[in-house]
């Protein structure tokens, strides 16, 4: 069974395990194709996350860590030296290290069974001979044509033949992409055994891509702050890179298990927010009711503050994650929930630690942008709580954000599970097509999730060299007497986590099915400093779908909360895969929202 959030990604993953593949083939194959088929939304330049069990191992779920760290020269002293008070969240000076491929071809190396040249030709297809474009990538693409056509030469020639915009359903290639794919299944084309083959891959991967980077992003280019910048990313940086495997973070909840990245990820907040609901009776768990829908907002705070003060990629014994997923601290961080909605940012302190500072607390964040135009931000509207990079409404404005690259960026997502009990969840992100100029020679860009880290040196998200941000990617695997039953995830940014925990409240102890809870009104909140530039919040705020009724929609107001009503349809891009231990029986679901995702499977 294989969910994704496009439809050609389901299928080529579907096509791998009906050819006799495994769910790490099939992974494999379905995320190079998203590369290709949602350039808005992830790219071969980003990250990855991904957590899985094997059938051998069922019970000892591992974490796929495909996000590269800062580079050498990703200083805070080299940033305030360019007169940034946060790190842009467009152009190179926001890329890290890019990690998503070297992670699918470690993963397909270890766990695998398919040549590379096998599970490849499915990209290789559609980036050659082409694929009908989305809706929502003409939409992106028309938002920053200005940017690309004034500023970032290179994207123009790659995303706008002729000058223009391409329709939605327009056939685009990618060959430059499709060359270098064939010159990576190439490199290993005199190994002798199939591993030897996919290392051979990796080091032709870093190689190319290093070198291009180098030399390109020599050259100062827009970036969101309005500034010209050039990159600090080196060859070296890009060659020294290896993606790596490590125990999942996990925490248990009505009996179930629950894996998650460790704090080097957003990950641990949806076990924090777990941790704290797990001692309320059942009626205070339903978000589709006023009760239950204010309780997990307030949960969801706590944990987020959390999350912002503590979580990091420092030592990992700087970051106390064994007492702030414990049973004393969730208990006292349940005591602080009231009937009225808090509109302070409220961390937890730690005995005999003290306290990092909190970031710093903007309603809103000037730059040369009109006010209110920045999506998500304060005054966005339209573009509240949507779970994809967004992108301000064309203008013609001299100054307005498509001409800086401002965009609040997201990714993807896909759950792969196999007969033989092999299952995986995986969010590839970073490289949307808006990130940053096009490469020559590549065919992509880099990501920006250097966004995420802060140019603060007290705080454990601190800009640092060799340092991973903390990224907002949490794919989530469930587990129940030591075997895996679900695989989950989705894109949404700060909300992947949000939306998950709603998925999870409503399967495990709202007994829905899985698809069921996808289909169901989903909210969030937004009081917290986002992740993404210009790292904004809206205290007390809460992002809900229209569907979730007027009448609770009234009662949360009148508790305190700061509305924003989303639409009917308009939150969350989940998609899951299931498995039932006794029966051998597996399922899939994915979001209807978008008409994009699918599930698939026999």
């Amino acid at each position: 069974m294989v969910g994704s959030t496009h439809w050609i990604a389901t299928a080529s993953a579907q096509s791998v395990l009906e050819r006799g593949g495994n769910a790490f083939d099939a992974v494999v194959a379905g995320a190079f194709v998203l590369h290709v088929v949602e350039p808005h939304l992830n790219g071969p330049g980003g990250d990855m996350t991904g957590v899985f069990v094997t059938a051998e191992a069922p019970s000892a779920p591992r974490v796929l860590a495909g996000q590269g760290p800062a580079p050498a020269g990703a200083t805070i002293e080299h940033y305030r030296s360019a007169g940034l008070d946060l790190v842009p969240g467009s152009g190179a000076l926001a890329a890290a290290v890019p990690g998503s491929v070297d992670a699918w071809l470690l993963l397909l190396r270890d766990h695998g069974t398919w040549s590379l040249a096998d599970v490849l030709a499915y990209a290789i297809g559609y980036a050659r001979d082409g694929h009908p474009l989305l809706e929502r990538v003409s939409g992106t693409l028309g938002a920053v044509a200005d940017l690309f056509r004034d500023h970032w030469p290179s994207s123009a020639a790659r995303w706008l033949p002729d000058g223009e915009v391409p329709a939605p359903g327009t056939v685009v290639t990618n060959p430059e992409y499709a060359d270098l794919l064939d010159a990576v299944v190439a490199a290993g084309s005199a190994a002798t055994s199939r591993e030897e083959a996919i290392d051979a891959a990796r080091g032709a991967w870093r190689e190319r891509v290093g070198a291009a980077v180098e030399e390109f992003f020599a050259t100062p280019h827009r970036h969101s702050d309005g500034g010209d910048h050039a990159g600090v990313l080196t060859a070296a940086d890009i060659e020294g890179f290896e993606a790596s495997y490590e125990d999942a973070t996990t925490a248990t909840f009505r009996g179930y298990t629950i894996a998650k990245t460790g704090a080097w990820g957003q990950g641990p907040a949806l076990l924090a927010a777990l941790k704290i609901l797990e001692g309320f009776d059942d009626d205070a768990l339903d978000p589709s009711t006023e009760l239950g829908a204010h309780t997990v907002l307030e949960a969801q705070k706590l944990a987020m503050a959390d999350r912002d003060v503590w979580y990091g990629d420092p030592a990992a014994d700087d970051v106390p994650l064994s007492y702030l997923l414990s049973e004393d601290y969730a208990a006292g961080r349940r005591a602080l929930i009231t009937d009225a909605a808090s509109r302070e940012l409220r961390p937890g302190d730690v005995p005999g630690r003290p306290t990092p500072p909190a970031p710093v607390l903007r309603t809103e964040y000037a730059t040369s942008a009109p006010a209110g135009s920045l999506p998500g931000a304060p005054g966005g509207g339209a573009a509240a709580g949507v779970g994809e990079p967004t992108v301000p409404a064309p203008t013609t404005e001299p100054d307005s954000p498509e001409r800086t690259g401002a965009t609040r960026g997201d990714t993807c997502h896909i759950d792969v599970v196999d007969r033989w009990g092999n299952i995986v969840s995986a969010t590839p992100s970073g490289g949307w097509l808006q990130s940053s100029p096009t490469v020559p020679g590549l065919g992509f860009c880099l990501g920006t999730r250097l966004q995420m880290t802060w140019l603060d040196e007290a705080s454990p998200s601190a800009l640092t060299p060799g340092r991973r941000p903390r990224t907002t990617l949490t794919p989530t695997l469930v587990l129940r007497d030591g075997e895996p039953v679900i695989a989950l995830g989705s894109p949404g940014g700060d909300q992947q986590d949000q939306w998950q925990l709603l998925f999870l409240l409503r399967v495990l102890v709202g007994g829905y099915t899985p698809q069921q809870a996808i289909d169901a009104p989903a909210l969030h909140t937004t009081s917290f400093p986002g992740s993404f530039w210009p790292r904004t919040w809206t205290p007390g705020g809460a992002v809900v779908e229209d569907r979730l009724g007027d009448d609770i929609i009234a009662g949360l107001e009148r508790r305190g909360h700061v509305v924003t009503r989303a639409g009917d349809w308009a939150l969350g891009r989940l998609s899951a895969v299931t498995r039932d231990p006794a029966t051998g029986l597996l399922g899939a679901a994915a979001n209807p929202r978008g008409a994009q995702g699918y599930a698939a499977g026999r």
